[in-house]
């Protein structure tokens, strides 16, 4: 268990949608929240929503050069530091992989896996100041079941998870944890509306952005090194890692419909 109340909590993606609700969430069981994002106005209107100094906005790019290192030197200026790092920030990418441009494909990885990997590697010295501290991914159900249509994204996050598997084994005699929590669909901006159409035709459910922050609030508070959100996702994850035969079977008769959706 690890308490979140009075807690510096650094939270990057702060202006996204599970990353706002999230924000709120963690306010709401009393952290103050160092909110990173890139876009400026959604940061203060996020920190406004709360009692002044309960939200620090940090913009930040951090697929950027530079931009991790320029988080972690900001934050290690704050009292107290951050004993808390979520890690909620990522880049969407929804289509066939031979019509994605190589520099997209960077830019992806860049974002979703090397800045992560990148951010953590500089704050470990301030983490491992603290009594107890927590690093925490959100991932993805498609870090446990790569999707068609998802290739490149599905890369990503399965590497984001085998980061956090990794270091919460380097980690395992320590009280630094290593957690990585996956949502599964969830209604938000970052789903383009060539996903939320195929979702719809494929019947999958979406959650909302605040009761997907609840859980992972909870996740958190409670230690819990991984979850999956969602049935059937997490049967799904489950078989993919045991008889992925099975789930090749399965998702090969949805092709038809995710390449109809993910061609320009």
């Amino acid at each position: 268990m690890i308490a979140l109340k009075d807690r510096t909590v650094l939270l990057t993606g702060a202006s996204g949608g599970i990353g706002s609700a999230l924000c709120d969430a963690l306010v709401g069981v009393g952290a103050r929240v160092v909110a990173v994002g890139r876009n400026e106005a959604r940061l203060r209107a996020l920190a406004s929503r709360h009692a002044p100094g309960r939200v620090v906005p940090l913009v930040a790019d951090l697929a950027a050069d530079g931009g991790p290192a320029r988080v972690v030197d900001l934050v290690s200026r704050l009292q107290p530091t951050p004993s808390v790092v979520v890690l909620a920030h990522a880049q969407g990418a929804f289509g066939l992989f031979d019509e994605a441009s190589p520099e997209a494909l960077e830019a992806l990885v860049r974002t979703n896996l090397v800045a992560p990997m990148t951010l953590i590697h500089g704050l470990l010295p301030l983490l491992r100041a603290h009594p107890q501290a927590s690093v925490v991914a959100v991932g993805s159900t498609f870090g446990s079941l790569a999707f068609p249509g998802f290739a490149a994204y599905s890369a990503s996050k399965f590497g984001l998870r085998g980061l956090m598997e990794g270091l919460a084994r380097e980690h395992a005699d320590t009280s630094l944890r290593f957690q990585y929590l996956s949502p599964r669909a969830t209604r938000t901006a970052f789903n383009t509306p060539q996903v939320d159409a195929m979702n719809r035709e494929m019947k999958v459910a979406q959650d909302e952005p605040a009761d997907v922050a609840a859980q992972l609030v909870a996740a958190i508070v409670s230690g819990r090194r991984r979850m999956q959100i969602g049935w059937p996702e997490k049967l799904f994850a489950r078989i993919n890692g045991v008889l992925p035969g099975l789930v090749d079977r399965n998702l090969a008769a949805q092709l038809p419909i995710v390449r109809r959706h993910a061609r320009p």
